[in-house]
């Protein structure tokens, strides 16, 4: 089991991030990492998302920080480069697996079906974000998913929030969930760091109750 997937698995949550002004992940950080949850997916889909990992990474040096959102080979090549210690995707590129193994970053593609999840493992992948998780038929789906794949763990992300989570966390071969409940872009915009942290608190003792 790799490192990224240990510390997953003890947290159980990892924020999904989105955040336009990079600085904002200084104190962000610092809410996630007191309240319980010394972990960040910062996405790329906004242009601070590679700043922000490289500040957070400076400020947080021990906390799990992955890149989210990357679609290719670059974009990798430039979180790898501010710090990112492992790589999300929301759909299943082999360019860009490709990439991340030759630079030597793990990466966590985004599958939703039986067929994704094969071209993973032929490349050698077997931790896997399933994603959309809600619209792609949610806990159903994928424990109708788990039974054939036995070696293979999963990172449900989309449509997770305080009411599913545990849902998901139920089944076995699930590592942890991706979630922005607790870090929706408004409350990171207006700098509401005090909500933040009690909705991590919360989010932290329901998945640990």
């Amino acid at each position: 089991m790799s490192a990224t997937v240990e510390k997953l698995k003890e947290l159980k949550i990892i924020p999904v991030i989105a955040i336009d002004r990079a600085e904002d992940i200084i104190p962000l950080g610092k809410a996630l990492a007191e309240n319980g949850l010394p972990a960040a997916e910062i996405t790329l889909r906004t242009e601070a998302g590679i700043e922000a990992i490289r500040l957070l990474r400076e400020a947080q040096p021990d906390m799990l920080i992955g890149a989210g959102t990357v679609l290719n080979a670059e974009q990798a090549r430039l979180a790898k480069e501010a710090g990112a210690s492992f790589i999300v995707s929301p759909g299943f590129n082999p360019n860009t697996v490709k990439a991340c193994q030759e630079l030597g970053i793990e990466i966590i593609p985004g599958v939703n079906n039986p067929s994704t999840i094969e071209a993973a493992l032929e490349m050698g992948l077997t931790n896997l974000k399933f994603f959309p998780a809600e619209p792609s038929g949610g806990v159903k789906m994928l424990k109708a998913m788990t039974a054939p794949y036995v070696g293979v763990q999963f990172m449900p992300t989309g449509g997770i929030n305080a009411n599913n989570i545990n849902d998901y966390l139920a089944i076995p071969q699930v590592v942890g969930c991706g979630g922005s409940w607790m870090v929706e872009k408004s409350l990171i915009n207006e700098g509401q760091w005090e909500e933040i942290g009690r909705l991590t608190r919360e989010a932290v003792a329901a998945v640990n109750a």
